[in-house]
This record gives structure tokens, sequence and C-alpha cells, in this order.
């Protein structure tokens, strides 16, 4: 430990002080702390052994298995049913949606056909074609029977 004072006047009042005017030194101490590896010479060894030895155990276990049989049901409900126990047996409905498509007839409405013959008189105007054909034979010779031109009129 180190002892350190702050210089003071000696013990007495200074001669340049007034003579009422007392000095009271002011002491403080402060410690310095280090360590050293110091080998003592002193060593540790740890050595482990396991050994085993049988011993008989006693405890009642328990397996279950779950026999599962598959029911063929088709029966078509109108919604989901919950699972359900029958006596000790776990009943769970497998489901499957399917779409229905149903055709139904509606008659909307009849037709009532009735045939009626009615007779009655028309008129109308009609154009009428009428063809006039004329044949005009010559002879070229002076003998001719056909001198003049042959003139024939008909309709078709």
């Amino acid at each position: 430990m180190n002892k350190s004072q702050e210089p003071s006047a000696a013990t007495g009042a200074d001669a340049g002080t007034d003579a009422g005017t007392v000095t009271v030194p002011v002491s403080r101490e402060e410690v310095e702390v280090t360590t050293r590896v110091v080998d003592t010479g002193r060593g540790v060894r740890v050595s482990k052994s396991v050994t085993e030895h049988p011993e008989e155990v006693r405890e009642t276990l328990w397996q279950e298995e779950v026999d599962v049989r598959r029911v063929p049901v088709d029966r078509v409900v109108a919604e989901a049913p919950p699972s359900r126990y029958e006596g000790d047996v776990l009943v769970v409905p497998v489901l499957e949606e399917i779409l229905v498509i149903e055709k139904r007839y509606r008659i909307r409405e009849e037709l009532h056909i009735t045939r009626v013959r009615k007779q009655h008189e028309h008129r109308q105007t009609v154009p009428l074609r009428t063809e006039d054909v004329r044949i005009e034979a010559f002879d070229e010779g002076p003998a001719g029977d056909l001198q003049n031109p042959l003139q024939t009129g008909g309709r078709s």
C-alpha cells in the first residue's frame, strides 16, 4: 500500500498567514492489486470406469391394434352424419359428393290443331302468251310451183 500526503505547512501556522488560521493535513490511501502464476507442483488426474451388470425389470405394457372393416352402404343422405359409436366400434361415415342431374318434362303449353276446309272463288288477272309462226319458202327455178310465199299462222 502506498500512503501519500499532500504538502501542507509545517505543524503550525506559516509566518506569512494570519495568526488564527490552522492548516489540517488531508491524506488518501490507494491500493494496487496484481496476480502471478505460482507452480505448486500439484496436478489433478481424473479417471473413470464403467461397469455393467444385468438387472431384470418387469412392467406391464399395452399394445393396441385396430381392425378396420369397410362396409358398403350406398345410401343418399341430406347432410353429413357425424361419427358414432355402436358398442365399442367407432363408425366413421365416408362421404362423397355426387352431382345429380335430373331431366323432367314440363308441359308449357299445348297446341290444338283442327283441320278446316273452306271453298272460295279466287280471281286474278294473269298474262298469257301466244306465239304466231310464219314460214316462207322461195323457189328459185322458172317452173316453180311455189312462186309466192306460203303463209301459215298458228298458236301454241
